[in-house]
This record gives C-alpha cells, sequence and structure tokens, in this order.
C-alpha cells in the first residue's frame, strides 16, 4: 500500500494499492534504487512518475533522486553517460531502459530564463521545492512504498490543480518554459491553474521566446495533439502565449467570413471549431493543417463588387506562410513538406466531384490524402456542414478498394523503346496519357494498351519521325 508522509513526518491517508505486476521497466527502476540504497545512498522516485502513481496510472518513465553524487553513481552502475553531470544528472542504462538518476540539488541564480548558473547538492526538501509545480514535485520511496510530498503535490492532484512551488513568478521568470508546461498540464490533465500561477503565467508570457524554438515546438505539439486541445487552444490565447509564439493565428481575430458559409464566426473560432471535431488521436500535420490552413485569409480578405467576402489565393499564400512558421518552430522537414502539402490542397475538395476518374485517383493516392480528407471533414463540420463532397470521397474510396489506387502501368518506358521511340520529353507524355486511359478503366491488358500506344501515337512511322 502506498503512504503518504506530509512536511511534518505524520502519515495521511494511504493512497490506493497497487496490485498490478510490476512492468519490466518499475522492477528495473526498483533494483537501480536498491543498489543504491546497498551502498548507502538515499534513492527515491521523482517527478512526473510519482505524480502518475498518485494518479492510479502507469508512469511512462521513471527519473530517480538520489544524494549520491555524479561520480558514485557512475561507479555503481556499469553502463552510464553524463548529460548534465554539472547539475548532478547521470544517465543509467538497463535492460534495454534508461533512467535519469539525479543528485539532490537546489539552484542558484538562473540568468538566461532557462537554466541555472550553478547547483548546490542538497536535501529531499530543497530539491523538491527548487522544482516547476507541487504536482511534479513529490517523491516516493519504493523500500517503505510511500510518497513524501513536501509541497503539497497530492492536495493539489485531488483538487485538479496546477500550481507553481513557491512564489510563481520566481518559479516562472527561472525557466520560461514553465509556462507552456503549465498550459500542457492543465491541457492533458484537465486540471485549473492555481489563481497566483496563472497571474504570473499572464504577466511573463511577453518573453516566451527567450527559450528555443525546438523547446516551444516539443510543448505546443504535446498540448494541440491532446485529445483536450481546445482547452489547450483557449489556454495559450487567454494567457497571452498565442499571441507571442503564433501571432499568425492571433491576427485571424476579426477576420470576418461570408455568414452563407462561416456562421460559426470569424477565422479564429473556425479554426477553434475544427480542433473540436477532430479525433482524439491527430498525426502533427493534421493537427498543424488545421491551425493553419486558413492562416492567409487575414492578408487575403477582400469585398467584390457584390459586397461578398473572398480569399483569393489564401490557400496558395497559406502554405508560403505554414512553410515559414514551421520552420521558424524547427520542425521536422517531413512534418512542414506534409502540413504545407494539406494547406496547398485543402481548396481542391470542392472540385472533386467534377474531377475525370484519373485525375481523382491520383488526388487520392497521394501521401498525405487520408489526412487531407480529415481536414476537409472538420472544415466543413466546422462551417456550412455540408460533407457531400466528403461522403463523395468516402463512396469512391471504398469503390476503388478492392484494387490499387494507382495500379502497375501497363506500358513503361522499355516498351516504348521496343516500339521504336528514343528515350526524351515525348516519353513522360505519353506514359502519362496510357496511364490516364488506364486510370480511367479504357485500358485493361498490356496488349489493349500497347495498341493504344501504336495506334494513337502513329507508330507506323520510323523512330526519327516519331522523335520529332
Amino acid at each position: 500500500m502506498l503512504i503518504t508522509r506530509g512536511t511534518d513526518g505524520s502519515d495521511e491517508p494511504p493512497l490506493p494499492d497497487f496490485v498490478m505486476k510490476p512492468s519490466p521497466m518499475e522492477k528495473t527502476a526498483r533494483e537501480i534504487a536498491a543498489r543504491l540504497r546497498e551502498n548507502d545512498y538515499i534513492a527515491y522516485f521523482a517527478g512526473g512518475c510519482v505524480r502518475d502513481m498518485v494518479r492510479g496510472l502507469t508512469p511512462k518513465d521513471y527519473d530517480i533522486a538520489t544524494d549520491a553524487r555524479p561520480e558514485a553513481v557512475q561507479k555503481l552502475f556499469p553502463r552510464t553517460y553524463a548529460v548534465g553531470a554539472h547539475f548532478g544528472v547521470i544517465i543509467v542504462l538497463e535492460n534495454g531502459f534508461q533512467f535519469e538518476v539525479a543528485t539532490f540539488r537546489s539552484d542558484e541564480g538562473y540568468i538566461d530564463g532557462r537554466h541555472p548558473s550553478a547547483v548546490r547538492f542538497s536535501s529531499p526538501e530543497e530539491d523538491a521545492k527548487r522544482r516547476d509545480f507541487t504536482i511534479n514535485g513529490m517523491f516516493y520511496d519504493p523500500v517503505a512504498e510511500e510518497v513524501i510530498d513536501f509541497v503539497g503535490g497530492r492536495a493539489d492532484i485531488a483538487a485538479k490543480l496546477v500550481r507553481a512551488i513557491g512564489d510563481p513568478a520566481e518559479r516562472l521568470a527561472e525557466d520560461r518554459l514553465r509556462m507552456l508546461r503549465a498550459v500542457r498540464f492543465a491541457t492533458v490533465l484537465d486540471y485549473k491553474i492555481d489563481n497566483g500561477t496563472w497571474k504570473a503565467l499572464v504577466a511573463n508570457a511577453p518573453s516566451i521566446n527567450q527559450i528555443s524554438a525546438e523547446r516551444i515546438r516539443d510543448e505546443l505539439v504535446r498540448i494541440l495533439t491532446s485529445p483536450n486541445r481546445v482547452r489547450g487552444w483557449d489556454l495559450l490565447d487567454s494567457s497571452g502565449l498565442m499571441r507571442v509564439i503564433l501571432p499568425e493565428i492571433d491576427a485571424m481575430k476579426g477576420c470576418l467570413q461570408p455568414e452563407q458559409f462561416h456562421p460559426e464566426g470569424d477565422v479564429f473560432q473556425h479554426t477553434r471549431l475544427m480542433l473540436q471535431f477532430l479525433p482524439e488521436k491527430v498525426s502533427v500535420p493534421l493537427v498543424f493543417s488545421v491551425l493553419l490552413h486558413d492562416v492567409a485569409k487575414p492578408r487575403t480578405a477582400t469585398v467584390d463588387e457584390t459586397g461578398r467576402i473572398r480569399f483569393s489565393g489564401h490557400d496558395r499564400l497559406g502554405a508560403e506562410m505554414t512553410e515559414e512558421i514551421m520552420r521558424r518552430l524547427r520542425f521536422s522537414g517531413a512534418e512542414i513538406e506534409a502540413t504545407v502539402e494539406m494547406v496547398r490542397q485543402h481548396m481542391v475538395f470542392k472540385d472533386v466531384p467534377k474531377m475525370r476518374v484519373a485525375k481523382l485517383k491520383r488526388f487520392m493516392a497521394r501521401p498525405t490524402f487520408e489526412d487531407e480528407l480529415e481536414l476537409h471533414r472538420v472544415d466543413c463540420e466546422g462551417s456550412h456542414r455540408m460533407l457531400d463532397n466528403y461522403e463523395f470521397l468516402l463512396r469512391k474510396r471504398e469503390e476503388f478498394a478492392n484494387e490499387p489506387v494507382i495500379p502497375l502501368p501497363l506500358v513503361r518506358g522499355d516498351d516504348l523503346i521496343a516500339l521504336g521511340l528514343k528515350p526524351g520529353p515525348k516519353f513522360g507524355e505519353i506514359l502519362e496519357a496510357a496511364e490516364t486511359q488506364q486510370l480511367e478503366g479504357k485500358l485493361r491488358t498490356r496488349e489493349e494498351a500497347l495498341e493504344w500506344v501504336r495506334r494513337e501515337y502513329s507508330l507506323g512511322r520510323t523512330a526519327e519521325e516519331n522523335i520529332e
């Protein structure tokens, strides 16, 4: 049974029993802690894993806090590497898992809004008090099977509250990333942010760009891929963080749209509503294509002679802006490429019923199509709610399901050479034309395709004449 020990050393009411069999990772973490204990060191689980245990969840990883100095940790374990020995952090590799083993410490002044200028090895209580939020500041003793809570983390878990440890302004000024972490925890856990912590967050939001783009990106991804992403959007907006990190999205506010197509309101409200209609699990390109598909509307908005609002070319400009924004946030090339393609193509969906079969099949065969189809669905759900083209594509997907959307070609380049053609620009034109006939079901066999090429391109002439 887990017991919680308060700051005065007294026992608090017991937490629920954990009767499940320890995972291999937990078993290994316990073995590491036991080895430290056998050598007369303190060894506790620390941080997020304790938060998860108190909440009755299986942790995804385990961090260990100890009074052993980094050099002592490295002597006790055969496979280690130092990721932050200056800060007392050693990675221990055991049984295919890696664990962060950190020496209890207190931090000196933070001079860059992210890292302490120096650290001093200290006690468990001092270590707890230098951490970010109470829910992350607890320890767990795997030998005594008790939670050690110097900061009131268990009470805040019960209250579903994200609260900075100590002075909120001081905690957030030490490490600006904690502002985004507060939003992330409130989003993912569906907790409220304590009033004092919230006021400090709002006051410090303009300084978030002191943090590296990569770290900002990672927190944004965790917030926006959470099933509770709409709450994350709202917290980013109301805190002022969105205005600093993604000013292009903040610019969507007040950008009006034609009411007959967008009764929900301006572009900002439309985008927020789309997030609400997404499924729980989303890819990074999908959720960021939702965020950015209309990012160029404020820049392209015009009113025509009839008084109708138009956004001509917002898909093309939006693709350019999407690439610029995602490069600024240091997304991977693959994520940028996929998201840009989805933004560029999102207006094409209005034309799919008029496409020839070959063009439709090529459109549906692109690697981003499945995410694009979901983008189109939520685009419709978040505006006029007309799903005709979405349902048309579902029917076509089912119709094409029994064979590859793009089958192996009936005619290849070596066939054209055998017919007397020399490789050149004409090759691509002929092969694409033959593929179009095949995709539309007009050519079904290799023999039919070769005969069609002979007839269509008059290949009874000499090869030299054909090339001309």
